[in-house]
């Protein structure tokens, strides 16, 4: 609250008018990326102010349930559907294709040279995007669940013998963004039983991720982030599906649940066999049939 002149403010003064005064001063307030000769300023989303107004509200109404203060929050954070701007571009299969290359044969930029342990060490340091790259492609999951699968035996995340991968590690409770059980495309397999533990072993791939736009040259401004693969994907693979078949899509995206004789379908082509036909990876490049 220091920052916009108000310290010490009570939470019981914290209503609409307050919170409208705090939205207008938050637009203004550029987000830094990056650091030094890298460092660059953006616009603030509206989306992340209304994150910071939905914590004040959990906050005052933590404070209010522990009887710390005497009434429950006054105000109303926007919906979701009201601030997020959903990013528009999608990848093609060509540009896609071009990530995997960028990790397996590393180029240097223009006017540069590269020794060959500099090119070791450029492909050294992708792994863990291509991996990224590859569960992605292969299951059109969301970050977070690519960032948690493996196939370490007491998480019950990857069945060799149906070909089944279970986003949902086991002792995780399904939320809102479910995280299905699909079936491993068959060049997939391989890669699979090599690992031993998680799939991406970095906690985050931002970072090498933010790089690969730049060098491909990819438009910025909040439209390939690290859900580009998930969109592209299910845009690729809606039109190659139909809409009538188009339930499948939902089922590989977690927005639709699967019954329980769908899980147990799994193998049989009949269950997601269309989402998973057009789209498969091999450990190089991605093909469409």
């Amino acid at each position: 609250m220091s920052a916009i002149g108000i310290d010490g403010l009570p939470c019981d003064k914290i209503d609409e008018e307050f919170i409208k005064q705090f939205r207008k001063w938050s637009a203004t307030q550029a987000v830094i990326i990056g650091k030094g000769k890298n460092e660059t300023l953006r616009l603030r989303a509206p989306s992340t102010t209304e994150a910071s107004v939905r914590q004040m509200k959990a906050v005052i109404n933590y404070a209010f349930a522990r009887e710390n203060i005497r009434r429950p929050a006054r105000i109303s954070p926007r919906p979701p559907s009201a601030v997020d701007h959903t990013p528009t571009y999608r990848s093609s299969i060509s540009e896609l294709a071009e990530m995997f290359t960028y990790c397996l044969t590393p180029a240097p930029p223009a006017g540069e040279l590269w020794t060959v342990k500099q090119r070791i060490n450029a492909k050294q340091q992708r792994a863990s995007l291509l991996a990224f790259l590859r569960i992605s492609v292969a299951t059109w999951c969301r970050p977070d669940a690519v960032h948690d699968f493996s196939t370490a035996k007491c998480r019950a995340q990857w069945d060799p013998h149906s070909r089944a991968i279970n986003l949902n590690q086991r002792s995780r409770a399904q939320t809102k963004k479910r995280r299905p059980t699909v079936v491993a495309p068959r060049q997939l397999i391989p890669i699979l039983e090599q690992t031993d533990g998680f799939m991406v072993p970095v906690k985050n791939v931002r970072k090498p991720f933010e790089a690969m736009p730049r060098e491909l040259q990819m438009p910025r401004e909040r439209e390939t982030g690290l859900k580009l693969i998930r969109r592209s994907i299910a845009q690729l693979a809606r039109s190659r599906i139909g809409e009538t078949q188009w339930q499948q899509g939902k089922i590989m995206l977690g927005h639709a649940e699967a019954s329980t004789s769908d899980l147990y379908a799994l193998p049989d082509p009949a269950n997601l066999g269309l989402a998973l036909e057009h789209f498969s990876i091999t450990p190089g490049h991605i093909r469409t049939s």
